[in-house]
């Protein structure tokens, strides 16, 4: 994918101020915990064999558990932080902020869902139970996946254009501190 700050005078694709650098290395783990959340969601959702479908689903939901504990203070620092100072540039309510807010709430809701419905799981859960419930947290993979890609590839480094030197750095000291 082509950079467009290199044609507009900018720096050379892939460098990012110091805050917007460290969103993106928080995509890093947060990107490899959703794989294993993805895949053990997957074990469920294709198994055919019988299995204690109930402690296949409190595992995974201690996991998605673990993960929303990392995934909202990353989320806090986009939505608290860069979103804001991005908005005087682009707007709020349509462009890219709004698809990247609409995009954490689906995921956010997504993983919600899935931790109120396994809260108080029966002793028995059936195949079709389990397979549905580990699909809401497949969904919240796949718009995390595209989300962290638009992110990367087009959010991070537009911020990298429009803010200026004092926002970037403003942009650091404020991210560090959630």
């Amino acid at each position: 994918m082509h950079s467009f700050c290199c044609h507009m005078g900018g720096q050379e694709e892939g460098e990012l101020c110091a805050g917007l650098q460290r969103l993106k290395q928080e995509h890093g783990p947060l990107r490899e915990q959703k794989q294993r959340l993805f895949e053990r969601a997957q074990a469920i959702a294709g198994a055919k064999e019988e299995k204690n479908w109930r402690e296949w689903l409190l595992a995974l939901r201690e996991s998605v558990q673990v993960f929303v504990n990392e995934l909202d203070p990353h989320s806090e620092r986009e939505e608290g932080v860069l979103f804001p100072m991005m908005e005087q540039y682009i707007g709020r309510t349509s462009g890219p902020i709004a698809v990247m807010e609409y995009e954490h709430e689906q995921a956010k809701q997504r993983l919600a869902s899935f931790l109120a419905e396994t809260a108080e799981l029966p002793e028995t859960v059936d195949r079709d139970r389990a397979a549905a419930l580990a699909n809401v947290v497949i969904d919240a993979y796949h718009i995390l996946a595209e989300h962290f890609m638009k992110e990367e590839n087009v959010l991070f480094p537009m911020a990298e254009r429009l803010l200026s030197a004092e926002e970037k750095e403003e942009l650091a000291e404020k991210i560090s501190q959630i």
